[in-house]
């Protein structure tokens, strides 16, 4: 989104040239070919679940069911929320994967040390531990499955490190200073505790095993550790390399664009700047959605505290200020808390201001529409409640059989359980049917505003649509198709659709401003589509690197991922323009520039700022494969994902909820409002920054420095995780948190309260006027 400034022009409301909606749709359908290929390969090239894994001896030692069952025990007890599988979870705990694969390295050296030097590996001489370390790579790098057969064979080290592991197991699970933070006893039942195990032996035999054909495992050799063998493929530097030529060549290509064509951008100059919208001037229907507002405050203030608490496990998994915390609150139950509000309070904003705007584009209210408002409150308010209880109940193993469908799935950020999921689908249809019923083209004020409408409602449609990939599998499905699916909506929805109706609730909120014209609008809607989807659709794969996927994805995702970096390079050209158009004069008339805005514009400045940030560079740092490879889990991870998340969709979010406070609130009720948004706006700015430059950033390059050093085994452990410096660096988080919490959720929270009162009092006196 850029902002070059162009002149008013006789050609401004003629309609655009149809190349511009072909070359969305051009590259909507490349792109979903080339997404849809790499997720049907997933299903093809996933590690195979052998129905028996035997011993030297040929006796079964566990079953293809035992794995998918320790799977379902890994998701039942939340534990993707503790630890992580191929580097993909939570980061309290090990990454599972990579620690039952490390115990199996090291006992199958141990065998081969007594095997030909009748001593223990520790007290050979160099050259005999190389020796050692080489065979043990050859044996472990041996795919040993028979596919005619289903039948994977274990070597005697390989059978002897699944039995220790099932007691390694079962004592982790005892010590909640040890496992960050777990509830006491989590898992204790042995049939469950041998499951699991099956299931991370798998994930580690998958991760070592050469692909049939290839030289390197099913996992592209991840995690690293170059004890069994597992280091980076030619492929990994040389898709890497290539890369940076595309973004390079992505990047001139945009400017060279921006260059030749003076009109490309968000503000229209030469014309009359009169705002459409004024405040004090809503209707029943809109203060009705105020109330969406007090949660989405409420939700945010929840999740910072819950986010605090999680970085304590971190810092102090053993004590919460000398309050066992986990006995109530577990650090996997508060984890899942974290991901799903920030979820829950986004999109409550996105949805309640696309109504709002929605409204404002007609010029009278439907009857029906207020009390439509307050059904739609209810029913998200009870998705809301009733999945964060059914994940504390499901969590807590108070549901039985029924935790998969009304606790906790246990799938990182789609913990909810799938009865939630699917109340979650029919509200947000409900939602657009509201929308289209609203703004169809028959009921709006002005005509010329219908091509943005249309943008607008087809981006709303998008986002019930592509959350169904959420129902696509379940608890025992392989776990390379589930990342697959997941990351169809961790990334395609959130990172794609969400920006894409992003776009247009910013578009259509400036046009209603008299801040653009609809072809500006129109134009920044589709070059943002171009853009995104350019390299957002197939750079989907780049969350699959490591999670089963072949090299045909690996290629695909790093050549296109890194386009999604040229867009936000962009952001760089606008941020002061949004600020200048609260503070200047209208170039025809000369009078200063009314639009009583200015912290909705400066939340929009700082989703620019936290877009290149957060999305631009920190997201492009760990985007490399060979990059990747090394960093995947690793705090590099959440200290993008903070920046990015709360940074770009938080602060827009924010933005749209001031921009609504605004507009239902008259200039005396917004006195005392303005005052909380102004100090929100610097406490979680500020305190964002603390956390990503105390302790997110510093915490992750040092982690990943321990992985080049001594393996990612070592550096997701607890050896490391629990070791003093690592602790330092995590009580660093404290004052950003404070800072962010005291000073940027608590006056939010304030600040939609006395917008609520103050359209409430302003109902009143209507009615009594009346």
């Amino acid at each position: 989104m850029s902002v070059v400034t162009q002149p008013l022009t006789a050609e401004d409301d003629d309609p655009l040239s149809p190349w511009w909606i072909r070359a969305v749709l051009i590259v909507m359908v490349f792109g979903f070919a080339g997404l849809i290929t790499i997720t049907m390969l997933a299903y093809r090239n996933a590690p195979p679940i052998p129905a028996q894994v035997v011993d030297a001896q040929g006796v079964m030692v566990f079953s293809g069911d035992d794995v998918r069952d320790g799977q379902a025990v890994f998701l039942k007890y939340g534990l993707m929320d503790n630890g992580s599988i191929w580097g993909h979870g939570a980061y309290l705990g090990p990454d599972y994967s990579a620690e039952a694969l490390h115990r199996m390295g090291e006992e199958t050296a141990a065998a081969i040390a007594q095997q030909h030097y009748q001593r223990p590996l520790a007290v050979l001489t160099s050259s005999q531990q190389a020796a050692v370390r080489a065979e043990t790579a050859v044996a472990l790098k041996t795919n040993r499955y028979d596919a005619v057969t289903a039948t994977l064979h274990l070597t005697a080290p390989e059978t002897a490190a699944y039995r220790q592991q099932i007691s390694y197991w079962t004592d982790y699970f005892r010590h909640p200073s040890r496992n960050g933070g777990l509830k006491v006893g989590l898992i204790t039942d042995p049939a469950e505790l041998r499951q699991f195990t099956a299931f991370v032996t798998w994930a580690a035999w998958a991760s070592v095993a050469a692909r049939p054909g290839e030289d390197y495992s099913y996992t592209n050799n991840f995690p690293y550790d170059p004890s069994v063998g597992n280091l980076p493929t030619p492929s990994a530097l040389l898709w890497s390399a290539l890369s940076l030529l595309v973004l390079l060549a992505g990047i001139a290509t945009v400017l060279l664009a921006f260059g030749k064509f003076d009109y490309l951008g968000w503000i229209t100059r030469g014309h009359h700047v009169h705002p459409h919208l004024l405040p004090g001037r809503s209707s029943r229907g809109q203060n009705a959605l105020v109330k969406f507002f007090v949660v989405v405050a409420l939700l945010l203030l929840a999740q910072s505290l819950v986010g605090g608490a999680v970085a304590h496990y971190r810092a102090d998994p053993g004590s919460f200020y000398g309050f066992h915390l986990e006995r109530i609150f577990p650090s996997n139950l508060m984890r899942t808390w974290h991901l799903q509000l920030a979820i829950f309070w986004i999109a409550t904003a996105y949805v309640a201001a696309a109504l709002f705007l929605g409204r404002s584009v007609r010029a009278d209210e439907p009857h029906w529409f207020a009390a439509w408002v307050h059904t739609l409150f209810a029913a998200f308010a009870v998705v809301i409640g009733g999945s964060l209880l059914g994940e504390w109940l499901g969590i807590s193993q108070q549901l039985g059989q029924w935790w998969f469908w009304l606790g906790n799935q246990g799938w990182e950020y789609l913990e909810l359980g799938r009865l939630w999921q699917y109340l979650l689908v029919a509200g947000l249809l409900v939602w657009f049917a509201l929308l289209w019923k609203l703004v169809r083209p028959n009921t709006l004020a002005e005509a010329a505003s219908k091509p943005i409408v249309k943008m607008f409602l087809v981006a709303a449609l998008a986002i019930p649509v592509f959350y169904v990939p959420a129902l696509f599998f379940g608890a025992k499905t392989n776990y390379t198709v589930v990342d697959t699916w997941r990351f169809w909506i961790i990334h395609l929805w959130v990172e794609g659709f969400f920006e894409f109706f992003a776009t247009t609730v910013v578009a259509l909120t400036f046009y209603q401003l008299g801040l653009t014209r609809r072809n500006v609008a129109l134009r920044v809607i589709y070059l943002d589509a171009i853009l995104y989807f350019l390299g957002g659709l197939i750079g989907t794969g780049h969350h699959w690197y490591f999670t089963g996927q072949s090299n045909v994805n690996m290629a695909l995702s790093a050549l296109f991922s890194v386009l999604e970096v040229v867009p936000l390079t962009l952001l760089t050209l606008d941020a002061w323009d949004f600020v200048r158009t609260t503070r200047g004069t209208c170039d025809v008339c000369g009078k200063a520039i009314a639009i009583p805005h200015k912290w909705t514009f400066y939340f929009l400045m700082a989703v620019g700022f936290w877009n290149f940030l957060g999305a631009g560079m920190f997201g492009f740092l760990i985007n490399l494969p060979i990059v990747s490879y090394y960093e995947v889990g690793t705090l590099l991870t959440p200290n993008h994902g903070h920046a990015a998340l709360m940074g770009v969709f938080g602060m827009l979010a924010i933005a749209l909820m001031v921009f609504v406070l605004r507009q239902t609130n008259d200039d005396a009720h917004w006195v005392g409002i303005e005052k909380y948004v102004k100090v929100a706006f610097w406490g979680t700015n500020i305190g964002l920054a603390m956390m990503v430059a105390m302790s997110l950033f510093p915490g992750g390059v040092l982690q990943v420095w321990d992985v080049v050093q001594h393996g990612y085994w070592h550096a997701r452990g607890f050896d490391y995780i629990g070791s003093e410096r690592s602790r330092r660096i995590e009580w660093l988080r404290l004052p950003g948190d404070l800072v962010f919490i005291i000073f940027g959720a608590v006056p939010l929270v304030i600040a939609s309260i006395k917008g609520y009162l103050g359209v409430r009092a302003a109902d009143r006196g209507e009615c009594e006027s009346r």
